[in-house]
């Protein structure tokens, strides 16, 4: 099992969000965005990157930009353009005085800016959910990544779809951004240095074999003690060194390798709830039902009935 192919099986995109960003000069955005992750594809040249205490940075076509959490950051037009809008926590948009600018600066379907055919555009894409992260991606990026020239053939394809409306749109757009989102940490992680923090993710021989007896044996009733013995340390070892490399305990990495699997089946298959809950160890329908309405929101039936329709 190899360390980057694990990194790169967690994104599970489920109604993430996406916006084509169309701005005309002068124009400057503060950002603080929450979500676990969030992908801003850079589709013309002349803008900036600025953040605090790092150097400023002149992108081009084709730059991504992955950040996580409420990293801040400004994108502009020109270095000396100061910030006029706000985004904030849940794609909260605002003018510095406070003044709600969603729907003043909505344009058309996806789209939003302060001119429909601006100089400058882009493309975000957020994922809203870790568990749709995935808990290993999500620790191996540092806080923002810079990825330049990003050759995905798939990236024209999001822009382009994401100005569509039409039947199971957002199941398709989540799958190609699932594909675009592999294939820039692809990238970042082809040219990183090898020392980069998260990288060796699961370098560890005793966390990469507890990793792969969940990933592969779901439903059974793994607890740290049968874990640590398979993979041949103490309980106290293996616990320790997991939440050091993954971030989160075993079982909390259990529970979630659970949880979005039971997703993928609510949304791809008509399997009962029943059929779902054994599958990936929960001890009845109810179970899964509490647990995956407080990681989703919703319940499995909701969530079904929105992503299937």
């Amino acid at each position: 099992m190899g360390e980057t192919g694990d990194l790169l099986d967690g994104p599970r995109a489920r109604g993430a969000f996406l916006l084509r960003v169309l701005m005309e000069p002068p124009w400057a955005l503060q950002i603080t965005e929450d979500a676990p992750l969030t992908m801003v594809a850079v589709l013309t040249d002349g803008s900036w990157l600025r953040q605090p205490g790092e150097e400023s940075r002149r992108l081009t076509a084709g730059d991504i930009l992955l950040v996580r959490g409420a990293t801040p950051y400004v994108l502009s037009d020109d270095l000396t353009t100061p910030p006029d809008i706000v985004i904030g926590p849940g794609q909260s948009c605002s003018a510095r005085d406070g003044r709600d600018l969603s729907g003043e600066l909505a344009s058309g379907v996806r789209a939003w800016g302060n001119h429909s055919a601006g100089r400058d555009t882009m493309l975000v894409a957020s994922y809203p959910e870790q568990a749709q992260l995935g808990t290993m991606l999500g620790a191996a990026l540092p806080e923002l990544t810079l990825v330049r020239g990003s050759d995905s053939p798939l990236l024209p394809v999001l822009v382009a779809e994401a100005a569509r409306d039409a039947l199971g749109q957002e199941a398709v757009l989540d799958r190609i951004l699932d594909v675009v989102l592999i294939a820039v940490v692809r990238a970042w992680a082809a040219e990183a240095p090898s020392g980069v923090a998260g990288l060796q993710v699961l370098a560890d021989p005793a966390v990469a074999e507890a990793v792969r007896l969940i990933r592969s044996q779901p439903a059974h009733p793994w607890t740290v003690d049968a874990l640590a013995s398979r993979a041949g340390v103490s309980r106290s070892v293996l616990a320790r060194r997991f939440q050091d490399v993954v971030g989160i305990p075993p079982i909390g990495y259990l529970a979630q390798w659970r949880l979005s699997l039971a997703a993928d089946l609510l949304r791809d298959t008509d399997r009962t709830l029943a059929a779902i809950s054994r599958e990936v160890g929960y001890a009845s329908p109810f179970s899964l039902s509490t647990a995956f309405k407080k990681a989703y929101g919703v319940s499995p039936q909701a969530y079904r009935a929105r992503t299937t329709a």
